[in-house]
């Protein structure tokens, strides 16, 4: 197995150094333009392989060469968001960059899995689709189970339980319109529900909503990678090795909830070929309304892309 992360900033270091210590592959190559960014940072990680126990080797590169042949691809390129910036101010410049990746990745690995992660993240698998001419099931978005997360660890303050006993889902575009299910959320089993008050849950589900643009406002130089490069390595797992978990990710739809023709956050299957199933679940008309309102964002921004 031979998985390429495009990008050497901090998502995609950071996803990197996650793939080696998990030996998630055999072999790992780190491509970033800036020279000697990449070089330096996977013989750091390489260097740390005897201490770690991994034999998944590393190299850095700036040119495409090096990934020939890769399993899966993973696109973290793109600028980061600043304070005051929405993923959606992102769209122009990172639309050129992804265009301009994924026709070299599709150049040197033709039969790869495309697992994209630049923002703004509907937009740009659909750019990265277009642009590879891959099946619908081999080009899919990191958010959903970031989303997820942010709102699984937001529900584990409030209830002081393990985050490991939380179940939930998030759907829609990866931005302040995504839709959260309290309805869908289980903690050990028991809905979320019984266990918070409705004025509670709202303001969980808001605050997973910005949860991305609170990280920036910390951190005031660049945007969360940690838990980013935490999602994104719990799908390449599931792909590497065919688990077939049922994860929320940006998948192309062909009539799924009601929408064709767009990549947004739903559930799905994934496995060694990619995406192997979209599950459709039935909503109620609130439920409905706020998938619209966040599908509609997704639409605008892809309407914007000249391809």
């Amino acid at each position: 197995m031979k998985i390429t992360v495009v990008g050497a900033g901090n998502v995609g270091a950071t996803t990197a150094q996650r793939i080696v210590d998990k030996e998630l592959a055999n072999e790992c190559v780190l491509v970033d333009i800036l020279e000697g960014i990449p070089q330096g940072k996977a013989l750091d990680m390489w260097e740390s392989t005897p201490v770690e126990g991994s034999d998944c080797r590393i190299i850095g590169t700036n040119d495409y060469e090096p990934t020939k042949d890769s399993d899966i691809v993973v696109i973290t390129a793109g600028l980061a968001r600043k304070p005051g910036m929405s993923r959606d101010d992102l769209l122009t410049k990172n639309v050129a960059i992804v265009k301009s990746v994924t026709e070299q990745v599709v150049k040197y690995s033709p039969n790869c899995i495309l697992v994209i992660v630049s923002n703004p993240l509907d937009a740009m698998v659909y750019t990265a689709y277009k642009v590879s001419g891959f099946p619908k099931e081999r080009v899919v978005g990191m958010a959903g189970v970031l989303d997820t997360a942010r709102y699984r660890s937001f529900i584990a303050l409030e209830l002081d339980v393990s985050v490991r006993d939380i179940q939930a889902l998030v759907l829609g575009g990866h931005g302040d319109t995504m839709v959260p299910l309290p309805r869908y959320t289980m903690v050990g089993g028991i809905p979320l529900t019984e266990l918070v008050s409705q004025e509670r849950i709202d303001a969980i589900v808001e605050r997973t909503r910005k949860g991305g643009g609170e990280i920036v406002g910390l951190l005031k130089t660049g945007s969360a990678y940690y838990a980013t490069s935490s999602a994104v390595c719990e799908m390449l797992e599931s792909i590497v090795k065919d688990k077939k978990r049922i994860l929320p990710g940006a998948a192309y739809l062909t009539g799924q909830f009601g929408y064709n023709d767009m990549f947004m956050g739903v559930p799905i299957k994934l496995g060694k070929t990619g995406v192997e199933h979209i599950y459709d679940l039935k909503l109620t008309d609130e439920e409905k309304a706020m998938l619209e309102n966040s599908a509609n964002a997704v639409k605008g921004l892809m309407e914007e892309i000249d391809l």
